[in-house]
């Protein structure tokens, strides 16, 4: 039976057997009985890679974090995650250099990052995810937006379907009109001003982005 760990552009935690690309943390969120009773117990959501220094995390450990898992880092980044920065130290360099370029702080630390993405990710009281509305033709690439059929990758002129196992057979993106966006918005900016995020081989040709 699936245990109940893969997360979803929406931010969701969801069970399903699909593997991912990326592992991550939002703090000890199942209890001794091993119930999940949380959905984040911090401000810092990160991303990391499944195996560092052939250290394993438990699933079923509720004394030390959870793992979540993610298809891939631009899932990671529209449900509100960040590189790491301990296994993911290049990406963390570079995220760090990309949020100075798109004129959301100097010199930031991680803390830095944890506040603003937490305002910009879900909502004070309740928890829902933040979501708002974007032309079209402003969204980068490796940005995530809400269709009626359910999340999708914008990729150049296309939008990729998300499913929990990999990306659909593109879509034309429109060229007009507002899209609603999953990816929070300051995580938008940092991919406008370069961040290539690591994107899952379903995504097509452009996977390979740096």
């Amino acid at each position: 039976m699936a245990r109940r760990n893969r997360v979803t552009p929406e931010g969701a935690i969801t069970a399903d057997p699909a593997r991912g690309l990326f592992t991550g943390n939002r703090g000890i969120l199942y209890d001794a009985e091993g119930r999940m009773r949380w959905t984040h117990r911090h401000r810092a959501w990160i991303s990391c890679v499944l195996c560092w220094k052939d250290d394993r995390q438990p699933l079923e450990d509720a004394h030390r974090w959870t793992p979540l898992f993610f298809l891939d880092e631009a899932v990671a980044m529209a449900a509100g995650h960040r590189p790491c920065a301990t296994c993911r130290r290049a990406a963390y360099t570079r995220f760090r250099a990309a949020w100075t370029a798109a004129g959301l702080g100097g010199d930031p630390r991680a803390g830095d990052f944890d506040r603003a993405l937490h305002r910009a990710r879900i909502l004070p009281r309740t928890g829902e995810k933040v979501t708002f509305a974007t032309p079209w033709p402003a969204l980068p690439d490796g940005a995530f937006v809400r269709l009626d059929a359910g999340p999708a990758l914008v990729l150049g002129a296309q939008i990729r379907p998300w499913s929990a196992a990999g990306y659909g057979a593109p879509l034309p993106r429109p060229a007009k009109g507002a899209a609603r966006v999953l990816t929070p918005a300051p995580l938008v900016s940092v991919l406008a001003a370069g961040y290539a995020p690591e994107l899952h081989p379903t995504a097509g040709a452009m996977s390979h982005l740096r």
